[in-house]
This record gives structure tokens, sequence and C-alpha cells, in this order.
């Protein structure tokens, strides 16, 4: 029979919070058809009872046990032997499996994701028409659609370097809660405007779209192309557009315009990347007209169906 020998983080944080502890390696059967997780399961039922380890599902449902599995966030239980065997070329080396970097450490491999539920409470919840009377299109739904399919299992907080480098989780929403917000923004029946909150309170410019979110989102979510870019837009929109509102353009201007599509963190005091800022910016411009066009057209199929017959 195979073996595999699995290389795992043990430890607690310290008084000050930060992790101690070390990679202890563990040697056990593998069978076929294993995922991760259950390879974690062997390891606490044969060699360490005492190894704590975050699941429920195990059906890439509840998104519980999200860990980074040979330097990679991952789901446990969606990643399997096989795969981790061809990505390595083989079982000689040991697999490292730690916690995820972005989180504060409770033990072994979890982490303390309290943050994300704190957060979620700064959210206005859905408001629309007390009796709701309205006919979906179909391209309507699927544009909310493909948000609700997130498991909230982190791995894109995990994975953003403005959460993992730079610690910025007072000011910026991370890419998770940038779908929440777009669900509702984009929502047909939704009426509350989050423009404010997201430019100010969420941070939006923050992101530089390095789409590193949406590769390891095991929802298939485009986080990026269909829910931040397009909030960036609105942004630009409400506030930099001298057409929409030419007040707020003349006052924002001057506080940075650009930063909404900056390619590196920070960015706002560097002329050079001032001068991608102008180029992603152009780049954007026919997205942006796509995205007001669609937005008008929503309105007006919505004033004729709820026009007296």
């Amino acid at each position: 029979m195979e073996k595999v020998t699995f290389s795992v983080f043990r430890g607690s944080p310290d008084e000050a919070g930060s992790p101690i502890g070390e990679m202890k390696d563990y040697t056990v059967d593998l069978d076929e058809g294993m995922v991760v997780l259950d390879v974690i399961h062997r390891i606490q039922s044969e060699e360490a009872p005492d190894l704590a380890c975050r699941w429920n599902c195990k059906a890439g449902k509840c998104g519980s046990c999200s860990a980074e599995v040979n330097g990679k966030p991952r789901l446990m239980c969606m990643t399997r032997m096989d795969d981790i065997k061809e990505e390595m070329g083989g079982l000689e080396d040991p697999i490292d499996v730690r916690p995820m970097q972005a989180f504060p450490l409770l033990r072994d491999l979890v982490t303390d994701v309290s943050w994300a539920y704190e957060t979620d409470k700064r959210i206005s919840p859905i408001q629309g028409p007390e009796e709701p009377d309205w006919v979906f299109n179909q391209h309507e739904a699927d544009r909310i659609q493909e948000f609700r399919s997130c498991i909230e299992c982190m791995l894109c907080v995990n994975t953003c370097h403005v959460m993992r480098e730079h610690e910025k989780f007072d000011e910026f929403a991370g890419p998770r809660f940038f779908v929440r917000l777009a669900s509702l923004e984009m929502h047909p029946l939704d009426t509350l405007s989050r423009i404010p909150q997201i430019k100010d309170d969420f941070g939006i410019s923050y992101c530089n779209i390095t789409r590193c979110c949406t590769e390891v989102c095991p929802a298939g979510i485009q986080i990026t192309d269909n829910a931040i870019i397009p909030l960036k837009e609105r942004v630009v929109t409400e506030y930099f557009d001298p057409l929409v509102n030419p007040v707020k353009a003349v006052s924002s201007f001057t506080s940075g315009l650009f930063s909404y599509f900056t390619e590196d963190f920070p960015t706002n005091s560097d002329p050079g990347n001032t001068e991608m800022a102008k180029t992603a910016l152009e780049n954007e411009r026919s997205r942006l007209e796509e995205a007001k066009k669609m937005d008008s057209q929503r309105t007006e199929r919505a004033r004729k169906r709820f026009q007296p017959k």
C-alpha cells in the first residue's frame, strides 16, 4: 500500500497573538480516491488525536476546511490526493499543510475568522418594495446567482495581498464582501445605494485587480471581473464622471481618480503609477459605457412594468 507523508503545522498563539509552533511530519497509508481532508482525518485517528482541524460537510459546500496545501489556499475536502501527486510528480516529498496565514491562529489548522461576521454586520441587507412585483430577465437572474454560490471559505481573503501583507482589515472589505455588495447593488429590487460606503468605508480603491482572489475561489466565482470591477466603475461614475455629477467630479478629482485602477499598492504618490492608472482607466472606458447602458435599459424596463395599465 502506498504511503504519504504530511508536514502539518502544530501550534497555537502566544499571549501577543503571534503563532508559535512547528511543522511535524506524519506518515500514513494512502487509499485510492482520498482527498487531503481524508488524510488529515487518518492522522487524527492513528497518529495525533489532538490535531485541531475545522470541517463540516466534506462536500465543498460549507467552506470550513480552508487551509494552505503546498503553499496554495484550498479546501482540503476538494483537493484530491491524485491531483497533489500529479502536481508534485510523486509523493516522495512531504505535503505541506498549514492554516490560513491572513487570519489569527487559534490552534494547529484552525484560524479565527470572526472578522468576517463583524464585516457582514456592517453591510445593509436588501431593501426594496414591500410587495415585490418583478419579472426577472434571465440575464438579471444569472448576474446575481453567481454571487450566491459563495460558500464563505475565506480563501479569497486569505490570498488577497491587501489583507495578507498589509492587514487592512479595518479599512478594506475584502473580495468575499465585495461579492456580497455586488449581489445587492446589482439586485433589480434593491433600492439602497451603497456606493458611498463601498468607496469610503469598505475601501475598494485598495484593490488593484490582480485577480488572485478569483484564481483560488472553489465556487468558480469571477470575483474580479464580475463583482469588483463593476463596483469600481460605479464608484467612478458616481464620484468622478462630470456628466453624471459635475460638482462631485471636480471635488473628487484631486483626491485620486486613478487610484481606483492602479497596478501597485500603495500608489497615489508615484508618477509612474499615475501613467499606468491612466492607461488602465482608458481600458475600462468601454466597459463603463456598457455598464451604464445596461443600467439605463434595466431602469427603462422597470418603469414600463410598473406603469398603470
